[in-house]
């Protein structure tokens, strides 16, 4: 057992590829717990060879992969599935993400898993979840977000709707999935009659959660929230957006307090009894918004973020990965760290968040090698024989 964090001693096995799944299990691998992520034998995880690459190694699944052990099974074979049935016995945490009927011919569904597991926490994410007529159809992340409520909320008022740059509602729902696992730990630890815990997740739901005003909004009101752009669709402040500065960099400023707009008015020669109160700032905000637009233009980003930081108005660089990289908070934070990799050499990633003070965790590997650990898990950790393991390797299984 490698991990240092919080959740040293917890064991998790992942049927799970790509992000939502393998999103959650590292949330809990990078605080401690032993993760054994299970892959076809060949091509493995989509993942590996998903994103950028660098002299042929694909980047993405050396942070998506990080701090997990890597095996290789076959499901489709009945051996592996007894292999599989014995990697749910010895966890603690079963996290699966393929399709209902898959699950029940794999025996790999909540029935099954609390028969060999009794204590057993799933946490099992698709696209429509578990008990919904659309149990068995296939969903993915962009899915979920446009299902969510967020990508109507995202661009502008005269632009189409607009997904994030990256796998928002898989990332979403593997946060909230780690969250999930982490309640049903604390009812296992203080609940003696506790028998395993059955967690059933949609793509779609995490950021529709967040959303907290959608649905109450409309019920009361009868209105949907449209897009503003920059601003917040239900409750625009009197300064949000992003403004372009001299030498062609983007800065963001945001002034949602009576104070903090009164420090935009002053900044930009306004008089500020005219930004008193907050239906005065309402009033205003196309004012301040010209007004930051063309005071913004005429300075360079540096110049710009030393006159906000004087004047108390809160604002900040669009920040690039260049700009992370560079950064001192993020440095200071230990954010951006270097972990030394089998093919690439010393990469940098991020550090584990959220920081615990006492317990850190802690990223001792880069995404593994597939099938690196095989026989560490098998062998060691589930007692399978050499000869089981030549028997097994030569039939394809692993």
């Amino acid at each position: 057992m490698t991990g240092t964090g919080q959740l040293r001693g917890l064991k998790v096995v992942e049927f799970a590829h790509v992000v939502a799944g393998p999103m959650a299990g590292s949330m809990l691998a990078d605080q401690g717990a032993d993760v054994v992520h299970v892959e076809a034998p060949g091509a493995g995880d989509a993942a590996r060879a998903m994103g950028p690459v660098r002299d042929g190694v694909p980047l993405w699944f050396k942070v998506a992969g990080r701090n997990k052990r890597s095996v290789t099974l076959d499901l489709h074979h009945a051996a592996g599935r007894e292999i599989a049935h014995r990697l749910v016995a010895w966890a603690d945490v079963v996290i699966v993400t393929l399709r209902a009927g898959r699950l029940r011919d794999w025996e790999l569904d909540w029935e099954a898993v609390h028969r060999i597991n009794p204590a057993a926490i799933l946490l099992q994410i698709s696209g429509f979840g578990a008990t919904s007529s659309r149990a068995d159809e296939p969903g993915f992340g962009k899915m979920g977000e446009a299902r969510s409520g967020v990508v109507h909320l995202t661009g502008f008022p005269d632009g189409p709707p607009v997904h994030t740059g990256f796998s928002h509602g898989d990332a979403v729902t593997g946060l909230m999935g780690a969250y999930a696992v982490l309640a049903a730990l604390h009812r296992r630890a203080t609940d003696p009659g506790f028998d395993g815990e059955w967690i059933d997740l949609a793509l779609f739901e995490p950021l529709y959660r967040l959303i907290e005003w959608q649905i109450i909004t409309y019920d009361q009101l009868g209105t949907v929230p449209g897009r503003a752009g920059n601003q917040l669709a239900v409750a625009p402040a009197a300064v949000i957006n992003t403004y372009r500065s001299r030498d062609g960099e983007w800065i963001t400023v945001t002034s949602a307090t009576l104070r903090s707009v009164r420090n935009v008015a002053r900044l930009l020669g306004l008089p500020e009894e005219d930004f008193a109160t907050s239906a005065q700032q309402h009033a205003g905000r196309e004012t301040l918004d010209e007004g930051l637009r063309e005071w913004v233009a005429a300075r360079t980003t540096g110049e710009c973020l030393e006159e906000f930081a004087r004047a108390e108005v809160v604002a900040s660089r669009v920040f690039t990965a260049a700009d992370i990289v560079a950064d001192p908070v993020y440095a200071e934070r230990g954010d951006v760290i270097t972990v030394d990799d089998a093919d690439l050499g010393p990469v940098r990633m991020q550090g584990v968040i959220p920081h615990f003070h006492h317990r850190p965790g802690k990223v001792w590997r880069t995404g593994p090698r597939l099938g690196q650990d095989n026989r560490l898990v098998y062998h060691d950790w589930l007692g399978l024989g050499e000869d089981e393991l030549a028997d097994l390797e030569k039939q394809g299984v692993i």
